[in-house]
């Protein structure tokens, strides 16, 4: 297996560091790591540090001697999501997901046929979820570079960033909407993709035509209709393969 991925403030140089707190703990209490086995200890931005156990003391000091460097370099071209507030626990199932399979950022969207709505003390518990969920996947993933995941967006800010991209996309079930197969569109090398993906009750005319107008067209997946929450990481997934981030 590979070498389980720790979180830090700053990557060491070589030589010897000490993991603790909650990633210390994790790392002896959950992980049980003991002397000779190895660790990668990262920043999420792209370094990480490569090392070996050396002891592990108490219940949360792991000492680690590090013995070389990785990086993990700028995605291109970069992959970011426009998520459609799902419900309950589903945003979350779709961050972790999309993580997993290798998305460079993710934007909560309040589409105007959500039914969850992140307002006051819910929208910072709610957004801190989804943030803890990246790194923690991110992680398991045994990623160096975690995806950000950005403020919680409107739509006339969605608009906005999808202005700006190389290449942006609705996805959209509906042929009689127009919606062009993902998987034939012509993608860019480098630069940014912004992908939007709606709420179960699907993106509304009127989001639609905003979309368009900043330059975002209707395509389609494939013949069966996906969940909000698992589209994400589908497109994700088609779009590595063919932009060749997954050769």
């Amino acid at each position: 297996m590979t070498a389980p991925v720790f979180l830090v403030e700053s990557v060491p140089g070589t030589g010897e560091t000490v993991l603790d707190g909650p990633e210390g703990r994790h790392a002896v209490s959950v992980r049980r790591l003991r002397a000779g086995e190895s660790v990668v200890l990262t920043d999420g931005h792209g370094s990480g540090a490569v090392g070996v156990v050396r002891a592990a003391e108490g219940k949360d000091r792991l000492v680690v001697e590090v013995t070389g460097t990785q990086t993990e370099p700028e995605p291109a071209p970069r992959i970011t999501v426009v998520q459609a507030l799902p419900k309950g626990d589903r945003g979350e199932l779709a961050v972790e997901t999309m993580t997993e399979t290798g998305v460079d950022a993710v934007v909560p969207w309040a589409a105007s046929r959500c039914i969850t709505q992140w307002k006051g003390e819910r929208a910072a518990k709610s957004l801190a979820k989804w943030r803890n969920t990246a790194r923690e996947a991110g992680k398991q993933a045994r990623r160096l570079r975690f995806p950000e995941v950005a403020d919680l967006m409107s739509t006339k800010q969605v608009a906005a960033l999808l202005a700006e991209a190389d290449f942006a996309a609705v996805l959209h079930e509906d042929r009689d909407a127009g919606s062009a197969p993902l998987a034939a569109a012509e993608l860019p090398s480098s630069g940014r993709i912004v992908l939007v993906v709606g709420p179960e009750g699907g993106v509304s005319p009127e989001e639609l035509a905003a979309f368009e107008e900043a330059g975002a067209k209707a395509y389609r997946l494939g013949w069966s209709v996906l969940r909000t929450s698992t589209a994400g990481t589908a497109a994700t997934a088609l779009l590595l393969g063919r932009t060749g981030r997954w050769s």
